[in-house]
């Protein structure tokens, strides 16, 4: 790459980042302006029967930036307070909730990755297990949570269990397809120098289809993430699912907002990991 693609490139980031903070600030602007409440009765004094109609009182509104940019600081500038079972700072949710995601998704790729393996590699396994996977894949993760909760009796394994029946699909399919994706002739040339079905799969398969592997890690750990949210939804307790559900029981949209941003961001952040991963493995291969 030459120093004109360079320049290029630094001058094409810096004009994206320029043009996402002035959407930024003039969405911002916008919401905060229209969020004003308007002049009642056009500045007039209103009459009796208008003040016991409830003419007086201002229609509930979406809260605007300033008051979401509020709660922000006081719920970030002690986010691991515990007030008891129904009030706990943010981090603490947060904390539980990440545990749950990951919790479930490492064992969903503990299953999934060899099994993955396992299909891509034999005709026989991908034609015998197929149906099942087509016939299990499309099912809604919530829809396994009464079931798990029927049978595992615990809330919290229940949603462990959410995370790691919705994580393993797409891990397993692209783990598969990847393996299958490796050209024969690499597969050959390890045959004949005689290494072992072991060696063969983690010195010549594991690298060639390691990048198919990272996107199916990738695609489960954001479905993960959208799926712990809801489940903590149902079964409440603790986490940022339940944080959202708590704190519109209490009529605090500002809350919610604020809630609402911190899942998008910690999903962004677990994404931009993820990704970082597979660039590095990428760059080495």
């Amino acid at each position: 790459m030459d120093r004109t693609t360079t320049e290029w490139k630094l001058s094409l980031n810096a004009r994206a980042t320029l043009l996402a903070v002035l959407l930024l600030v003039v969405g911002l602007g916008l919401w905060e302006g229209l969020d004003r409440a308007p002049v009642l009765g056009g500045g007039e004094e209103l009459s009796e029967y208008e003040l016991l109609m409830g003419g007086a009182d201002e229609t509930a509104r979406v809260p605007p930036p300033s008051a979401i940019l509020e709660r922000a600081w006081v719920e970030l500038s002690n986010p691991f307070y515990d007030a008891g079972p129904n009030d706990k700072g943010i981090g603490i949710q947060l904390g539980y909730s990440l545990y749950r995601v990951l919790t479930g998704y490492l064992m969903a790729a503990v299953i999934a990755i060899p099994v993955g393996f396992l299909i891509g590699m034999s005709p026989l396994m991908y034609r015998a297990l197929n149906p099942y996977i087509q016939v299990l894949r499309p099912i809604s993760p919530l829809a396994w949570m009464p079931l798990a909760l029927f049978i595992i009796r615990d809330a919290e394994a229940s949603a462990i269990f959410v995370i790691f029946i919705c994580s393993i699909w797409p891990m397993l399919l692209n783990t598969a397809f990847g393996v299958a994706g490796v050209r024969r002739d690499w597969v050959n040339v390890a045959r004949t120098h005689e290494l072992s079905p072991l060696k063969t799969a983690f010195k010549v398969i594991l690298p060639a289809a390691a990048p198919t592997i990272l996107t199916g890690m990738r695609i489960s750990i954001g479905i993960a993430w959208l799926v712990i949210v809801a489940a903590e939804m149902l079964v409440g307790g603790t986490g940022i699912g339940y944080f959202v559900w708590n704190e519109w029981n209490n009529l605090d949209l500002t809350s919610v907002i604020f809630a609402i941003l911190v899942i998008g961001v910690v999903g962004m952040l677990l994404d931009l990991a993820l990704s970082s991963v597979a660039r590095l493995v990428t760059y080495q291969e």
